[in-house]
């Protein structure tokens, strides 16, 4: 079904991404594309879609892909009609139907005369029969554009579908008719996703690295339990060279400790012999020499077995090296926060919400606000902390100290260098060696510190932002997260997971990804679609 052999690719900047790459698809395979942020995943989907070239090697198909992309905007001047690449057909089908029959025209549309209809069916079954083929895709949400793509794959019956991230932007229960159609297809799939809900519906995980893919037979589960072995035995192995480390340093000290004992009994010795001047240097140089040897057998030995250890610690998962270190809220849990009292907001002329909305959040707990897009999430975390207004009720809210983390880690100026935005959150007047040993904790090493926020991935802002958190004298009395692990690979999303858990304070937060919601711990739901808390 696909193959790709021998395949590297060079960015236009004459940086490698990745090289030497061999993989096989067989027909029928649902196996899931992961690896860092920045490894390439995007770039080998492109590949196979024919939307670049790799620098060298070949790609051999056997059908023709249908390539579901990440969005970021880049179709908003395309029609959905164009998006989908049945614009020419439909245009033919019209043509013909209104009387202008010419071989170009049947040549477009080659006998698909129910494209017109199978549009409107699939889009249809992803809820979007209101859209219009010839409306602009910048006209609609991130989540109505990726249906649209997703549409696609009814239209056109692909044999091979290549996805990249395609549960980004979709509620609940969107994510849901994506993960049916994901296990009910016969075609062969491809994707790039670090949703774990949706990976453990593949029955194969492929790890991109820089020159190689490693081949986990079985879903997500299947593929961290693996891992966990892989670092059980990593962790295994410092140990012992940990102990091997210590071993030869007290090997080096007793054996050193030993020979300056000789060296001052054979100097007594040949003093007391009366031996002449110049055999006794003679001893005495032979006797330095050998002490020289020693020591540098000794050095060799413990430099070999240090940087194998920085190899191996090197290794670890970078999960693993950060600390983060996350002091307690000021508050004392269970105090009242927020009391939201008959609460309502209209943006036109009617009301966001059927129901007033009343509930009190108290310290400590740990919230999520659910519902399908457009059901207000959003603007409810913006009324709660002030920067939206009700248009009916009232909101009380205790005096505390808010982070709120949206989407595009908009606390982060991008203006600004990475130790230069960590300074700026430095309220603890830390000194810049303190500063900088923060960063490395966050995985920012002397080659960042002076990077520009702006070419941040969405990881490392994501890093960064919970570097700032740690800065201060106190941890923030509460943490507002919208849609937190959009963007994230999982490496970050284990990384964001870990600092959640350790955090103590009140936490809101938004989002559909429901493995991650179990893992931090969520004791209470706010569901906006049932319009009643």
């Amino acid at each position: 079904m696909l193959i790709l052999q021998d395949i590297s690719y060079i960015h236009p900047n004459n940086e490698l991404l990745f090289e030497h790459i061999n993989f096989t698809v067989n027909k029928n395979n649902k196996i899931a594309l992961i690896g860092s942020n920045g490894s390439g995943k995007s770039t080998i989907l492109k590949i196979i879609a024919n939307q670049i070239e790799p620098t060298s090697g070949r790609v051999i198909l056997d059908a023709n892909p249908y390539y579901i992309p990440q969005l970021f905007g880049q179709f908003n001047n395309k029609t959905i009609a164009q998006a989908l690449h049945v614009e020419d057909k439909i245009h033919a089908l019209h043509e013909i139907l209104n009387g202008n029959v010419t071989e170009e025209n049947f040549e477009l549309l080659q006998e698909d005369w129910t494209i017109e209809d199978r549009c409107e069916e699939a889009l249809k079954q992803w809820h979007l029969s209101n859209l219009d083929l010839n409306q602009k895709m910048g006209t609609l949400s991130g989540g109505q554009k990726t249906k649209v793509f997703l549409a696609g794959i009814l239209i056109h019956q692909p044999e091979l579908i290549l996805m990249d991230e395609p549960s980004n932007h979709l509620d609940t229960a969107s994510r849901q008719q994506l993960y049916n159609l994901i296990q009910n297809t016969n075609s062969t799939i491809l994707v790039v996703s670090h949703d774990r809900a949706l990976l453990n519906l593949l029955n194969s995980i492929a790890e991109l690295r820089m020159d190689d893919i490693q081949i986990y037979g079985g879903n997500y589960t299947f593929y961290k339990e693996q891992k966990q072995i892989e670092k059980n035995a990593l962790e295994h192995n410092i140990q012992n060279k940990e102990k091997a480390l210590r071993k030869a340093k007290e090997k080096e000290r007793e054996t050193l400790e030993r020979k300056q004992k000789a060296d001052i009994r054979a100097k007594k010795n040949l003093d007391n012999a009366g031996l002449p001047k110049i055999l006794a240097n003679t001893r005495k140089n032979k006797a330095e020499n050998t002490s020289a040897k020693l020591k540098d057998t000794h050095i060799e030995k413990i430099g070999g077995i240090s940087q194998k250890l920085q190899e191996l610690r090197s290794a670890l998962p970078a999960v693993d090296k950060i600390k983060f270190g996350l002091d307690s809220s000021n508050l004392h849990p269970g105090k009242i926060i927020f009391s939201l009292q008959n609460i309502n907001f209209r943006y036109s002329t009617e009301n966001l919400w059927k129901t007033d909305l009343n509930f009190k959040i108290t310290s400590g707990e740990r919230i999520a606000f659910k519902g399908q897009n457009g059901s207000g999430k959003t603007t409810l975390i913006q009324l709660i902390i002030g920067q939206l207004q009700p248009t009916k009720g009232n909101i009380h809210r205790k005096k505390s100290s808010i982070i709120y983390i949206d989407q595009d880690y908009s606390l982060i100026d991008n203006t600004l260098s990475v130790y230069e935005q960590a300074q700026r959150f430095n309220s603890s007047a830390l000194l810049e060696h303190d500063i900088k040993i923060r960063l490395n904790r966050f995985l920012f090493g002397p080659e960042d510190w002076d990077k520009v926020c702006i070419n941040l991935s969405g990881g490392e802002k994501m890093r960064l932002m919970l570097c700032c958190l740690t800065m201060a004298n106190h941890a923030p009395d509460i943490i507002i997260l919208d849609e937190p692990t959009n963007n994230l690979d999982i490496l970050n999303i284990d990384i964001l997971t870990s600092a959640i858990k350790e955090y103590n304070g009140t936490l809101l937060i938004i989002s559909h990804d429901e493995v991650f919601l179990q893992e931090i711990g969520i004791t209470r739901v706010i569901n906006l679609n049932k319009r009643k808390i």
